[in-house]
């Protein structure tokens, strides 16, 4: 990976749809990242933060929340794409998701992005991008979901 792709404008983006946009680097999952994420949350479910147990559980490992490994989509965002004409981009929403196979602590992830739609509002742009963040060394992707974000210039 060199670097975000960068875009100079909401319709140089545009002109991206269909293309994949890129794939960012590995990350390590932790277990303190767990154990923050259970905390901020107040989902402290034995199969991510009882080490013991979740060792002899159905994953023989602790795992990550799907919600964990859906949160970190925007650090991906900043790792794989970059429009730079905006004075923001926010979450407008999800239309799928999908978590096709848990992320055991240690693992690492990263995530690749398609540009699906792009649409023209009275608030911005709505610019729908697919995910799919990936396990190393694993035959599944972890997570596949479709964010919606709200593009202003």
């Amino acid at each position: 990976m060199s670097g975000p792709r960068v875009f100079p404008d909401i319709d140089a983006f545009a002109a991206a749809v269909g293309e994949p946009l890129g794939t960012g680097p590995w990350h390590e999952i932790t277990q303190e990242q767990v154990n923050l994420f259970a905390d901020a949350t107040g989902d402290h479910q034995w199969i991510h933060v009882d080490l013991a147990r979740a060792a002899e559980g159905p994953f023989g490992a602790p795992i990550a929340h799907g919600y964990l490994t859906l949160s970190l989509i925007p650090r991906f965002i900043g790792e794989v794409y970059r429009i730079e004409s905006l004075s923001m981009g926010v979450n407008y929403g999800l239309n799928k998701v999908r978590f096709p196979q848990p992320v055991k602590v240690g693992s690492r992830i990263r995530g690749h992005a398609e540009l699906v739609s792009v649409t023209p509002g009275t608030q911005g742009t709505q610019a729908v991008v697919r995910w799919t963040i990936e396990i190393e060394n694993a035959e599944k992707p972890a997570c596949v979901a479709e964010t919606v974000g709200l593009l202003v210039p």
